[in-house]
């Protein structure tokens, strides 16, 4: 498990019912600019869902999700990882058009976690997914989204300066989204690990889009884990936004284009994943039945960290931590929730 280490002589700039406060008005305004930004609905999201139906997010495809037996009914229920793939499909089944989205609260277990000042054993997103026309399947289609959850988030900051000023000594959000793919981040900095380059270029530029994550690189790595079935993983990508109090790059959104018939064929073959072309999700997939789609999660957790200053995600959510990090806490005088 990664050691905790805390910034030197951080204190939170927000009481605890502050916070509170804070989030409950974060939260409410990013999704109001995130859904008018890009037309989405607001819908109701399973928690859990069936083990066979192939619906659930395989991550790196080496996390074990949580699963458990309903009395009466013949499968068993999986805590979902992400709503990637359902989402796609509720967009089908919802009918939704051709320009309309959806988004909903995601909430997850993801009892593999390595727990650190980032990463709980909670999730908790904002998911959303959009219909997109084929002619949509590019670049600068995936660039612009980016560029509206960006100022959804720097809108959003704005706000919560103007009503709670202690925040104001942190950094203003740069609207300025820099794009790099994971192979030009390869080629700069050969000698560094994926995270080591990641914390390196957002260090020079602090809001930064990394485009192409789950293929291989030259180095015959990917960047980063990425199921197989449902970014497109030369459409896709991962925003990074740069965390002053913890000198560190954060994470705060995964997203992209989804794959079509064509892509998701490639890409199963690619990772060895052919089994799963049977599963009801993939057969609709592969016939052509789903929409074009793009979509992401966003993580709230983290949103709330970076615009409140927070140390740590404990500050922001409730979970379960280890010894070790409850101790550093309590140490550095930080308040888990």
């Amino acid at each position: 498990m990664p050691e905790i280490k805390l910034p030197n002589g951080y204190h939170s700039l927000l009481s605890i019912y502050e916070t509170q406060r804070a989030i409950g008005l974060l939260k409410r305004l990013f999704e109001d600019k995130l859904a008018s930004s890009l037309n989405l609905y607001r819908v109701s999201a399973p928690l859990f869902v069936s083990s066979s139906s192939g619906l659930n997010d395989d991550l790196s495809g080496v996390e074990r999700p949580v699963a458990f037996d309903i009395r009466g009914v013949e499968n068993d229920a999986v805590v979902v990882h992400s709503l990637a793939k359902w989402k796609r499909l509720a967009l089908k089944r919802y009918q939704f058009a051709l320009g309309e989205g959806l988004y909903t609260d995601m909430n997850a277990i993801r009892r593999d976690e390595d727990l650190d000042y980032l990463h709980s054993a909670y999730v908790d997103q904002w998911d959303w997914e959009k219909i997109i026309s084929p002619e949509d399947r590019n670049i600068d289609f995936l660039k612009n989204t980016v560029q509206c959850i960006v100022d959804a988030l720097a809108e959003t900051q704005n706000f919560l300066h103007s009503v709670f000023p202690a925040l104001s000594v942190l950094p203003k959000l740069s609207q300025e989204v820099t794009f790099v793919t994971s192979q030009e981040l390869e080629d700069m900095y050969p000698t560094l690990t994926s995270k080591e380059r990641e914390h390196a270029f957002t260090k020079e530029h602090p809001v930064t889009f990394i485009i192409g994550i789950g293929g291989k690189l030259h180095s015959g790595k990917p960047h980063d884990g990425r199921a197989p079935d449902y970014d497109d993983w030369t459409l896709n990508g991962d925003l990074l936004c740069w965390d002053s109090i913890n000198n560190r790059s954060m994470e705060l959104s995964s997203m992209g284009i989804r794959v079509d018939p064509a892509t998701l064929d490639h890409q199963l073959s690619l990772s060895g994943c052919d089994n799963r072309r049977n599963l009801p999700f993939h057969k609709l997939l592969l016939d052509g039945q789903l929409p074009q789609t793009m979509g992401g999660g966003i993580g709230q957790s983290r949103a709330s960290m970076l615009l409140l200053g927070k140390a740590h995600i404990g500050e922001v959510q409730s979970s379960l931590w280890d010894n070790d990090s409850i101790n550093k806490c309590e140490n550095a005088g930080v308040i888990l929730l």
